[in-house]
């Protein structure tokens, strides 16, 4: 009797610990990268990758995963590289335009042109080494300014140490490096106050924050997509509804001040692309719409959503394409961001070049990969069009 009972114990004490060892078996079994035959239906999207995908991973190990390699790693990485990227432009943009007038109190124009350098960016980017400590104090010169130093006159490269001069210190930087008051008196270099209202920049700044949205949905998207088909459903919508804010805050820098002296066409021009973002982005949250069959509709909803900007950037040249260039220069920016987005729209709808070689861009190039490089390129470029706004109307109001 006593026999059996304790030959009985002995498999329910060893019980526990098998238990516990099958557990990190199907543990370690789930965690490992499967094919796409493999994969449960609402996990299938790209048939042309073959290998390398997560499914059903844990939370823990999900989020992991971004350390780790399967086919998804740079999905995640390129577009969460891509948010940091803007999180750092929208921090300089803050500290170098300043927003009202205590940001900065000298600029300088000419006699033949009043154009302002107050507020640009790309300036500050772009300044000499004899500037970078002037401009660190925002001095910013006009091209006819700095033509007066000549060539061989040499720039001062630290701040003047008198501090009981009477002149502001730009005034007297420009005075030492013409040669004195009265070189800089003849050469008619008129000193002027800065603006104290600049224009507002709540448009730069809302197209900022549109653009770190979508980057950093499509990278949690990705990351988290694998975890369970709740989640896959949720981040995807999360996913969609960041695209639509990217392309309707694009709009805004581009109405708001090209149409500046135009109230009415601009609150049209606004509603309008608002309205049709909120269509996409409620079009979106239904179940059919991530059907893999309907790749090509997803493409062509959001690049129909972009393509519509080509009215207000028609409209503007239509008004000041002959006597603005700043018009020009700036479409030339919405140009090149429309034509990188529509070069990724295309490679994504179309999935090359995985589609031409299955199985050997699993990693690495295949066509999600290569619309997350678009997308950044497509939205640095319209940034800069954001800095070129700026520019043209902090100078030049209605």
């Amino acid at each position: 009797m006593g026999e059996r009972m304790s030959s009985e114990e002995e498999p329910m004490a060893s019980s526990p610990t098998s238990f516990r060892a099958t557990n990190k078996k199907k543990e370690k079994k789930k965690c490992e990268l499967i094919g796409y035959e493999a994969l449960p239906e609402w996990l299938k999207d790209n048939e042309f990758i073959h290998g390398y995908y997560r499914c059903e991973w844990p939370m823990k190990e999900t989020i992991l995963s971004v350390f780790s390699v399967h086919n998804e790693t740079l999905n995640v990485w390129s577009h969460l590289m891509g948010f940091l990227l803007f999180l750092c432009l929208t921090v300089l943009t803050a500290a170098v335009i300043p927003r009202d007038g205590s940001g900065s109190s000298d600029r300088f124009d000419d006699a033949s042109s009043v154009r302002s350098y107050w507020g640009d960016l790309m300036a500050v980017a772009n300044v000499t080494g004899a500037l970078r400590h002037e401009a660190a104090c925002s001095l910013l010169l006009t091209p006819a300014a700095a033509e007066l130093c000549g060539d061989e006159e040499k720039i001062p490269t630290s701040c003047p140490t008198n501090a009981s001069s009477s002149l502001p210190h730009s005034q007297a930087m420009i005075q030492e490096a013409s040669g004195g008051p009265q070189r800089a008196a003849a050469a008619d270099v008129v000193f002027i106050t800065a603006d104290p209202n600049p224009i507002t920049r709540w448009p730069l700044f809302a197209y900022l924050g549109g653009a770190m949205a979508c980057l950093l949905t499509s990278s949690v998207c990705h990351l988290f997509l694998c975890h369970s088909e709740r989640a896959a459903y949720l981040t995807l919508r999360l996913d969609y509804a960041g695209i639509a804010a990217l392309i309707v805050t694009s709009f805004y820098p581009v109405v708001y001040y090209s149409f500046l002296c135009h109230p009415a066409l601009r609150t049209l021009y606004i509603i309008s692309i608002t309205l049709l973002g909120a269509a996409a982005a409620a079009a979106s949250l239904a179940p059919a719409f991530q059907a893999p069959a309907l790749r090509p509709l997803r493409a062509a909803l959001f690049a129909s959503m972009g393509a519509s900007g080509l009215v207000p950037v028609a409209h503007k040249l239509v008004l000041y394409g002959r006597r603005r260039e700043e018009a020009v220069v700036t479409a030339g920016y919405e140009a090149l961001m429309g034509a990188l987005y529509g070069l990724g729209a295309v490679v994504y709808a179309a999935r090359v070049p995985e589609r031409w070689f299955p199985g050997r861009f699993d990693l690495v190039g295949h066509s999600h990969q290569l619309f997350h490089l678009f997308v950044v390129a497509g939205a640095y470029a319209h940034y800069r069009g954001g800095v070129e706004y700026l520019r043209w109307r902090d100078a030049d109001k209605c």
